[in-house]
């Protein structure tokens, strides 16, 4: 903790190699956040789809917290496990929220850690795409934090939620953080490439992927309106 800048607090890999006395707690501040995106309303804040990605990377050290197991593989299934379990339970808090006291998030006053446009977003997304919007909105910024919120609010059948939620958790889960793992092999071994040394790049990268497709559809729905009027 030592020279930190609150600039730090955007960084995947600050949460991911954390330590208090020397004791690693990476882990459990991954699966805090995963949780936390949705469970907590904070998903434009906290690092999402890059902290998964950057979590195959380290999943070694990361398992390790609990338990010493050599093979990869296992490494990996089981750090992907861990965090879909987070990120369905954090479904599953949203749902919770919405369901019961979710309406007066419309009449709240916007701050740094709300922002209404954010809800009303993801509203328009789930009326357009129905159940499957939980799946869609996991790889989705920001809109991943309130669609749970939107079908605990319109009392989407939990029994259908559920499934979406586990199915979206899963795919999520093992497909970034495998891609984390494998990629990160494949440039050492086939490139000689250590992509620890380029997190600030992957991080950017992954940010612009993740964020196109909301971009697109801001500029889009913006050119309806303006052809409407």
């Amino acid at each position: 903790m030592e020279n930190f800048h609150w600039t730090k607090l955007f960084n995947p890999e600050f949460y991911i190699t954390m330590e208090i006395n020397g004791i690693p707690i990476g882990i459990y501040m991954v699966l805090f956040i995963v949780f936390a995106e949705t469970g907590l309303f904070a998903g434009f804040f906290l690092p999402g789809d890059s902290l998964l990605f950057l979590s195959g990377i380290y999943n070694r050290e990361l398992v390790e917290t609990f338990f010493l197991i050599p093979n990869d593989l296992s490494n990996v299934t089981i750090l992907s496990l861990l965090i879909a379990s987070a990120a369905t339970l954090g479904n599953i808090f949203g749902y919770w929220f919405g369901s019961r006291s979710g309406q007066y998030l419309y009449a709240k006053e916007d701050s740094f850690f709300f922002k209404k446009k954010y809800l009303i977003e993801s509203q328009v997304f789930f009326e357009k795409h129905g159940g499957k919007a939980i799946v869609f909105a996991r790889f989705l910024p920001i809109i991943r934090t309130f669609v749970p919120i939107i079908a605990g609010i319109v009392h989407m059948k939990k029994s259908k939620f559920m499934l979406y939620n586990v199915l979206s958790s899963l795919l999520w889960s093992f497909t970034l953080v495998f891609a984390g793992h494998y990629l990160y092999n494949l440039f050492l071994d086939q490139f000689n490439v250590d992509l620890k040394k380029h997190i600030e790049t992957i991080i950017l990268t992954l940010i612009a992927i993740t964020t196109f497709p909301l971009v697109w559809n801001y500029f889009k729905q913006k050119k309806l309106l303006k052809n409407q009027e």
